[in-house]
């Protein structure tokens, strides 16, 4: 069987175009979605129009046992899995005097309790075959902060942390862990920013422009590639130099 990937948040944006990035490389796919079951669906039929192999399944990730349950029914099911990309993630965007506590809760149950829940639950099998690529999609906000998102730039900070210290457990197994970090990338949330907001962060761009989701999902592919079986523990930013 072709090798089997895990990519969470795969119903739209950045994590669809990594899941058919992946499927052109051969790569079984699991499509995983928490509500987004029709946009789940939309991208397997896409990867199977294009002649490749994908399955859609559903899990709160931020759910311990539900994610248990996700990742052991994947193992029964494919027996292996030999890519996992934690990109699923929520924004809940307020200033910090107004944000409530589950709205600080929320974002980080999903962005990081969820990548911790996928790694702890599949990284004893990916020890026991020996080797694994596991991708956390993070962001520049976690590196640089951002005005009214606390939670998400917590939350992807934490993923940082969370990839370096995951690198150091597994590295003598032959299992790498790498994080990427998208700046600004043309995506439906982008989409519903004004021309002028636009205008305005593109100034802060080096580049001026804003990425394409092909642009992560070109990086996540080549770290899950043999060629990158030497790169373990780094956090790369894909965001046209907003963050030097």
């Amino acid at each position: 069987m072709n090798k089997v990937a895990i990519v969470t948040g795969a119903s739209g944006g950045i994590g669809s175009e990594i899941a058919k990035s992946l499927a052109r490389e051969d790569v079984f796919v699991i499509i995983h979605y928490n509500h987004g079951k029709e946009k789940a669906q939309k991208v397997k039929e896409e990867i199977l129009k294009e002649g490749y192999q994908a399955e859609i399944m559903q899990c709160d990730i931020a759910d311990f046992t539900a994610c248990e349950a996700f990742i052991k029914t994947i193992l029964n099911t494919y027996k292996r899995v030999d890519i996992l990309v934690n990109n699923a993630g929520i924004t809940r965007d307020n200033l910090l005097m107004k944000m409530s506590e589950e709205d600080f809760d929320q974002v980080l149950a999903t962005n990081l309790k969820g990548s911790f829940n996928t790694i702890r639950f599949l990284s004893r099998q990916m020890l026991k075959q020996k080797e694994g690529k596991i991708i956390n999609i993070t962001s520049v906000v976690g590196v640089s902060g951002n005005a009214g998102q606390a939670n998400y730039a917590a939350s992807k900070a934490g993923i940082i942390g969370l990839t370096k210290a995951a690198a150091k457990e597994l590295a003598k197994k032959g299992i790498t862990v790498n994080a990427v970090a998208p700046g600004f990338i043309e995506t439906d949330m982008t989409d519903k920013l004004s021309n002028e907001i636009k205008e305005e962060t593109k100034k802060n761009i080096p580049m001026g422009t804003f990425g394409k989701t092909k642009d992560v999902a070109n990086l996540v592919c080549y770290l899950a590639s043999e060629q990158a079986s030497y790169i373990t523990g780094q956090v790369i930013n894909v965001d046209g130099g907003m963050v030097i």
